[in-house]
Parts: C-alpha cells; structure tokens; sequence
C-alpha cells in the first residue's frame, strides 16, 4: 500500500504526545505511514475562549487561525492524509488543518468545554463515559511501546504468594497536581523494595522521572551500589526520556508511583502485571479515578498506598492482576480499522 500521509501535532507533554504516537503506531500495523511532526505552541495571549468562538464563526478562515495562534504557515503544510493530536493546545490547530485540506482528524483525550465531538472524526478516549458517542473510540490509553519487539510472552506468569518474580521495576515520579510525596513516603518505599529482596530475592530495575526530587534520585543511586537490591538504576538526570523499553524488557512486575497515568498505561500495554503506589496527601480528579478505575475493573494493575505497602500486600495484589495477552497495538488497529474504513 502506499503510506498513509498523516500530520502529527505535538504539544510539549509528553503524556500527551505520547498517546498521538501511540495512535499512529497501530496506524502503522495496518499500512505504512509518513509523518510530519509539528510542534504547536499557542501565542499566550490568545485566549482559549476567543478560539472556541472562532471555530464555530462563519467568518472562520484555518489559514488565519494557524497563523495568528500558533505561528503555522498553513502554505508550508504538506499535503495529507490524517492529522492525529492530543492534548488541549492540539484542539484548534488539528480542527484548522482537518478543514483546510479535508482530511479525517483524530484527537487523543477529553475535549474542551464548549468543543463538541462533531469537529473530529474521530476522539480516542479512555473514560467509559464517552463509550456510548458515535464519534468516541473508548481504549486503554495508547502507547507505541510494541511488547512483540520487546520480547515480552505472550502469556505472563501469574505472581503473588506462591510465585515470586525474580526481577521487579520501580518506577518513580514526584509531585504533580494533586500528588505531594513527603519524606516519609520515600522513606517506606525504599524500606518496601530492601525487603521484598531480603524475603524473595528480587532484585529491582529503578527509574526516575523529571519530576523525581534530587535527593531521592540521589538515594537511589546508593541504593545502586548493592546489586542484591538494586541491579540497574536509570537516572532520568543523565540518561533523559525513552528508557523504559529497557525496563520492560527486564522486568517481570511493575511498581509505579500513581502519579503518571502514562507509565502505568505504558507498562500495562507491555503486557506487564503492574501495581501503582500512591502517597499519603493526594486525590484523582474525576477524569484519572475513571481511569485507574477502568484499569483496576479490568484486572490489568492494582492500586496499594505507600503507606501498606509489605511483601505480604505486594503478593497479595499481584495475585490478582491478569496481563493484557494480546498485543494492545493489534487491538487499537483493528477498532480504528472499523471505525476509519476509508483510511484502510
């Protein structure tokens, strides 16, 4: 077939932009693919409301509004087919460029307030509110992280009280909107992984994110120096973002600070048993406790404060959880495949 052109726009997260990716990865499990990566970035001062306005205007010209908002030269676009976003900066630049070369558009993610679903061919969510719209696509949020390249079975083993893995990853973040990590926090996590190695003999593949504190960073790194808790530290401080492949290509459970959504869903969509660990002083917006509902409510990752977190616990949730078997990419392709049949 020939490749399907598709203009990818990326804002700065890469929560968000990961998820277009990952889109654009089962895309690619169906026919070839040739992308144009565009970064967006609004003018600060065009306000969101004025945009909505414009959109839903008779007077609206995309050319204009590329131009004007996000500094796009939409002369300079290359003809496509499919332009694929997510996150809200995405919105209007994606719905400009749908219309200006009329071209089926997908967003990753909940729409703005007062931005109807009918400006999108297509919305891929994961919140089973959205499941019974026409226009929505309701998934585990997507990930190009294909668990067939990484070598990860096709059948997980179960873990918990009567298999214990041999080797685990610790996944960590930091504080993030409504998610504030005290001292004590950090003190028993660490506390939780020296003794799930002294009792099973596990051994842990750690990982920090931007938002890891220094000094917990720095005591990981000590931690790094006895290979019989820590066998493999990735320190996000030299070794930067695109890491994790490695870890789930090692590890046989995850752990992950409850944080990052995108990690949990990374790991889960690796086929992986995965357990989120969340601190003391936090609380989900309604969007995330949907979310990690839906994940729990699906068996594929269990949810364990820091503060009850001993081997006993960890085995126990572990028991419970049931690894996605098919590959997540195959999956996605074939539900854009019904929904999109003309792309295909």
């Amino acid at each position: 077939m020939t490749p399907l052109k598709v203009i990818f726009l990326a804002d700065t997260r890469p929560g968000h932009y990961h998820l277009a990716q990952g889109v654009i990865a089962a895309i690619a499990r169906l026919r070839p693919v040739e992308v144009t990566r565009i970064e967006v970035k609004r003018k600060w001062i065009v306000p969101t409301r004025w945009l909505r306005r414009r959109i839903k205007a008779k007077s609206f010209w995309p050319p204009r509004m590329l131009r004007m908002a996000y500094r796009i030269d939409a002369e300079a676009l290359p003809k496509a087919d499919l332009v694929v976003s997510a996150g809200g900066e995405t919105h209007m630049p994606n719905i400009c460029v749908s219309r200006l070369q009329n071209i089926p558009s997908i967003f990753c993610g909940s729409l703005l307030r007062g931005l109807g679903p009918e400006n999108f061919s297509l919305i891929v969510s994961s919140y089973d509110r959205d499941a019974g719209s026409d226009r929505h696509l309701v998934v585990l949020k997507p990930s190009s992280i294909d668990p067939d390249a990484l070598g990860r079975p096709t059948e997980v083993p179960r873990y918990g009280p009567q298999r214990y893995p041999a080797i685990a990853a610790l996944l960590i973040g930091g504080n993030a909107g409504t998610f504030r990590y005290g001292r004590k926090d950090w003190a028993r996590l660490f506390t939780f992984i020296s003794q799930v190695s002294k009792a099973w003999g596990t051994t842990w593949l750690v990982s920090t994110s931007r938002r890891t504190p220094d000094w917990v960073a720095d005591h990981v790194a000590e931690l790094a120096k006895h290979d019989n808790i820590v066998a493999r530290f990735v320190d996000y401080r030299t070794e930067g973002p695109g890491t994790l492949p490695e870890i789930f290509a090692k590890a046989e459970v995850i752990v992950c600070t409850e944080d990052s959504s995108t990690m949990i869903s990374e790991a889960v969509s690796a086929r992986l048993p995965v357990v989120g660990v969340a601190p003391a002083k936090h609380h989900f917006t309604d969007e995330e406790a949907e979310y990690r509902g839906f994940l729990v409510r699906n068996d594929w990752c269990r949810v364990l404060p820091i503060a009850d977190l001993t081997p006993e616990s960890f085995a126990a949730a572990l028991a419970e959880i049931e690894p996605i078997e098919e590959n997540p990419l195959d999956a996605l392709a074939r539900k854009l495949k019904e929904r999109l049949p003309q792309l295909f």
